[in-house]
């Protein structure tokens, strides 16, 4: 359980402490039944508050730290993940994993996002902002498995690409584009997951999918809410009412056709219960993966390339 919580998560942590407090004693009916009674009011908490949660606040908890990472998913819902490393023209780029795993017995590629949960390990995957040899990875790998006939399986998590002056020099919108290009085409099927934050470009460059799924409490946008917020109103203090407006979170994208499905998180969200969210993931692939191969190559990059130009076409109203 995490100890980690936003303000509004509070009361959900009082309860699970009282529980906590009376699991410790010896147990008798009368404390079997003051447990009984607190996990039924715990559970009421959960779906009050997670329900009632606004955009903003989903953004915080898609930046929760105990949320499941990229490495999570490699290592509980996959088996003999064989790690790759380097763009074959610059450097390794500890902000995006990828490689190949074994999958419910199909041998598939994953590439991710990955974050770092202490500092250390912040500091070595950059926060999670990919530099161009991280996307040229992603690209590389992604092209093994279209010569071997594998599925891809993409995870977001990022605040978005790196920023920095070198990534600049080395083409970081280069190499963005490109991988936007080259997923187009990729004649195997490909499989998204945005499962914490989805920012701009950065997530973008690993995002063009046949099926794009997000997590519940996810978000997937063009700009950071405190971003917005400065530029608009110069004040990133307007992070609010920014996030109201970009429309970030999965039950609204899904509405915009610009993902294709929502996977519901454990009740408190997916950093109360990773294994529990881990589990619902695994399911909506073995899913994904019993269909994905029920068409032809032509016809699934049409169709994906056909998903994406729909996006954002509009009629007016005279």
């Amino acid at each position: 359980m995490s100890r980690i919580a936003n303000a509004f998560e509070e009361p959900i942590l009082e309860v699970k402490a009282a529980i906590e407090g009376l699991r410790a004693q010896p147990h008798n009916p009368r404390v079997v039944k003051d447990i009984q009674k607190l996990e039924l009011k715990l559970a009421k908490l959960q779906r009050d508050i997670f329900a009632n949660l606004t955009d903003w606040q989903r953004c915080l908890v898609a930046r929760h730290p105990s949320r499941p990472f990229t490495r999570d998913y490699a290592e509980q819902l996959f088996e003999d993940f064989e790690e790759l490393h380097g763009d074959r023209r610059f450097a390794d780029d500890p902000a995006i994993m990828a490689g190949f795993a074994t999958f419910k017995g199909k041998t598939l590629a994953l590439i991710g996002h990955q974050k770092g949960r202490d500092m250390k390990a912040k500091l070595y995957r950059n926060f999670g902002m990919p530099r161009p040899e991280g996307y040229r990875k992603a690209i590389r790998i992604m092209k093994l498995a279209e010569k071997f006939g594998r599925p891809i399986v993409c995870f977001i998590d990022t605040p978005g690409a790196y920023p920095g002056i070198d990534a600049e020099e080395r083409g970081q919108a280069e190499a963005i584009a490109n991988n936007l290009a080259v997923m187009a085409r990729i004649r195997v099927p490909i499989m998204v997951y945005v499962i914490g934050e989805g920012g701009s470009g950065g997530a973008l460059a690993l995002g063009v999918g046949d099926h794009v799924a997000m997590l519940e409490n996810a978000i997937y946008s063009v700009i950071s809410p405190e971003g917005c917020a400065s530029i608009l109103w110069k004040d990133a203090g307007q992070m609010e009412q920014a996030a109201e407006a970009l429309h970030l979170t999965s039950r609204k994208l899904i509405k915009l056709g610009v993902i294709d499905s929502v996977i519901e998180e454990p009740p408190g969200g997916a950093h109360d219960d990773p294994e529990e969210m881990i589990r619902r993931l695994g399911t909506h692939l073995e899913n994904w993966l019993n269909n994905c191969f029920g068409v032809t190559e032509s016809e699934r990059i049409a169709t994906r390339y056909q998903k994406f130009r729909s996006m954002g076409i509009y009629s007016e109203v005279s």
